[in-house]
C-alpha cells in the first residue's frame, strides 16, 4: 500500500477520532452552556481569520519552493527565515491593531477588542504552527500534524468548558487552559519537526538574495496570502458572534461539529495528493490528472453522501439525548440540510482548487477565494440585517457562496486543463442515497428514541450497500479487505 493511501487513511482515522471527541462533546456537554461555548468558538475562528495577516502566505511558499531549496541544502535556511519573518510580521500586526481605535473608535466596542488578551497571543502561536505544518507536509507526513490540528483544539475546547461549567472555575482560568493547549501544540510541532530533521537555525540571507530569489518567494507568498480569505467558517463564527451573540455562535458551532464529519476525508486526501497533482501538471499529463481527479472526487462524494444520509435521518433522534432535549438545535434542523448539501457539492468537485493553485494559473485561485469571502460576508450581512432567518440565513449564505465558488473552478479547469471531477456515477450515488433516506424517513418510529437513532441510519446503510452492489458505482471491496487494513498500521 502506497504512502499516499496509508497517510491519507491514517489522517482520516485521526480525523474521525477528533470528530468522535467533538461530537460527544457537542451532544452531551457543550449544549449545557451555549454562551461560554460560543465564546470559545469565537476566539479560535477570529484568531484563524487574522493569522493570514501574520503568516502572509509564507507557509505555502515552504511547500512550493521546498524542492528548490532542498537541492542546495537550504531547507533549514528557508524554515528559519520563515519563522523570523512571521515574528516580525506579528510585531507590525500588533502596532496596526492598537492603532485602529484611534481611527475607528467603535473598534473598542467589538468583542475582538474586549478579549484581545487571548486572541493576540493565540494568533502568534497559530502562525508559527502554520509554518511547521506546511513544512512537515513536504515529507509526506500529515498524520501526526493532524493530531495537533484536529485533536488539540478539541481538547482545548472540552477541557476549558469543563473547568468553567463542571468545576466552576473562573472564565479567566478556563481560557488560560485553552491557551495552554495551543502552546503545547506549538512545542509538539517543534519536537516532531526536529525528529524528521534536526532543526538548525540559519538566518543568513545570502542564498535568498541570489538571483533575487526572495522576490519570487515573497511574490508567491503574497498571492498565497490573498488566497486565504476564503475561510468562510471563520468568517461565519466571527460575524455570528459580533452580530447575533455568543449563544447563537455556540449553537452554530455544535451544528458545524455534526456536519464536519462529511468532509473529514477531504482534508487528508488533498494534502497528500498535492505532490501527485504537481507532478502530472509538470509532465503535462492531463489524461492522468483527469482520471485521478474523477476517481478521488467520486470517492469523496460517495463517502460524504453516505455519512450525510445517516446524519439526516438520525439527527432528530440525536437531539433527544442532548441537554434540554436539544430544543434549540432541533429548531435549526434546516441548517443541517442546507449546509450539508453545500458541503456535498464541495466534495463532488474534488481538488479543483489544488489544481489551480499548483499551476501557473494560481493567481486565478486567489480571485475565486476573494469571491468566496466577499459573497460570504455580503450575504451574511444581508440575511442578518434584512431577514429573521438567523442561523438558517447564515446557512443559505454559506451554501450560495460555496456552490458559486466551486462552479467557477469547475468551469475554469474544464476549459483550461480539460479535466473535470464530475462523473455519471455521482448521479447514481445521489439517487441511491435519496431513495435510502426517503425509505428510512417513512418507516414507522419506535417509542424508544435510541432504537430509532440506531435502526434508521442502519436502514440507510443497508439500502445504499444494496444499491451500490447492483450498480457497481463505488469499489467498496477495495477498502474492505485484509491487505488494505493491514497496510494502514504500517508507519513507515
Amino acid at each position: 500500500m502506497s504512502v499516499v493511501a496509508r497517510q491519507g487513511f491514517k489522517y482520516s482515522i485521526i480525523g474521525y477520532i477528533g470528530f468522535l471527541l467533538g461530537t460527544i462533546s457537542a451532544i452531551f456537554i457543550f449544549p449545557n452552556d451555549f454562551e461560554f461555548y460560543g465564546t470559545l468558538r469565537y476566539i479560535m475562528p477570529t484568531a484563524e481569520m487574522l493569522v493570514p495577516f501574520v503568516v502572509f502566505g509564507i507557509s505555502y511558499s515552504n511547500v512550493k519552493f521546498f524542492h528548490h531549496v532542498d537541492k542546495d541544502g537550504k531547507r533549514q535556511n528557508m524554515l528559519s527565515l520563515s519563522l523570523l519573518t512571521v515574528f516580525i510580521n506579528f510585531i507590525v500586526f500588533l502596532l496596526i491593531f492598537f492603532l485602529i481605535p484611534s481611527v475607528f473608535p467603535g473598534f473598542r466596542n467589538t468583542k475582538a477588542w474586549k478579549i484581545k488578551e487571548i486572541i493576540l497571543p493565540l494568533i502568534l502561536l497559530l502562525s508559527f504552527c502554520a509554518i511547521f505544518n506546511k513544512y512537515i507536509s513536504n515529507y509526506k507526513r500529515i498524520a501526526v500534524s493532524n493530531i495537533f490540528d484536529n485533536l488539540f483544539p478539541k481538547i482545548a475546547n472540552l477541557g476549558s468548558f469543563c473547568l468553567f461549567f463542571y468545576f466552576s472555575l473562573s472564565e479567566q482560568t478556563a481560557l488560560a487552559f485553552f491557551f495552554g493547549i495551543f502552546a503545547l501544540m506549538l512545542f509538539g510541532y517543534i519536537y516532531y519537526t526536529n525528529r524528521l530533521e534536526k532543526i538548525s537555525l540559519d538566518f543568513s540571507t545570502a542564498y535568498f538574495k541570489q538571483d533575487s530569489f526572495w522576490k519570487e518567494f515573497m511574490n508567491y507568498s503574497f498571492f498565497g496570502f490573498l488566497g486565504t480569505f476564503g475561510n468562510y467558517l471563520a468568517i461565519n463564527s466571527f460575524m455570528i458572534g459580533e452580530y447575533m451573540g455568543m449563544e447563537e455562535n455556540g449553537i452554530y458551532s455544535v451544528l458545524y461539529a455534526l456536519i464536519s464529519l462529511i468532509s473529514i476525508p477531504q482534508l487528508g486526501l488533498f494534502n497528500i495528493s498535492a505532490p501527485i497533482i504537481s507532478k502530472t501538471l509538470a509532465d503535462g499529463d492531463m489524461l492522468e490528472l483527469d482520471r485521478f481527479h474523477k476517481k478521488t472526487s467520486l470517492s469523496l462524494y460517495f463517502l460524504g453522501a453516505v455519512l450525510f444520509s445517516c446524519i439526516m435521518v438520525g439527527f432528530p433522534y440525536l437531539t433527544r439525548f442532548m441537554p434540554q432535549n436539544g430544543t434549540l438545535l432541533r429548531m435549526y434542523e434546516p441548517v443541517i440540510w442546507i449546509w450539508g448539501s453545500a458541503v456535498l457539492i464541495d466534495l463532488a468537485t474534488g481538488f479543483n482548487g489544488n489544481i489551480i493553485s499548483l499551476s501557473k494559473y494560481y493567481r486565478f485561485n486567489i480571485l475565486v477565494m476573494l469571491l468566496l469571502a466577499g459573497l460570504t460576508i455580503s450575504l451574511n450581512l444581508y440575511f442578518i440585517k434584512n431577514t429573521d432567518l438567523q442561523l438558517i440565513g447564515i446557512a443559505l449564505a454559506t451554501a450560495i457562496s460555496l456552490i458559486t465558488y466551486n462552479v467557477v473552478k469547475v468551469v475554469f479547469n474544464y476549459f483550461v486543463f480539460k479535466v473535470s471531477p464530475l462523473t455519471i456515477e455521482m448521479i447514481f450515488v445521489s439517487i441511491i442515497c435519496t431513495l435510502a433516506v426517503t425509505v428510512a424517513i417513512v418507516l414507522p418510529d419506535f417509542s424508544n428514541n435510541f432504537i430509532n437513532l440506531v435502526y434508521k441510519p442502519a436502514v440507510v446503510l443497508i439500502l445504499i450497500f444494496i444499491g451500490n452492489h447492483f450498480t457497481k458505482v463505488f469499489p467498496v471491496e477495495n477498502y474492505l479487505n485484509r491487505n488494505f487494513i493491514r497496510s494502514i498500521f504500517k508507519f513507515k
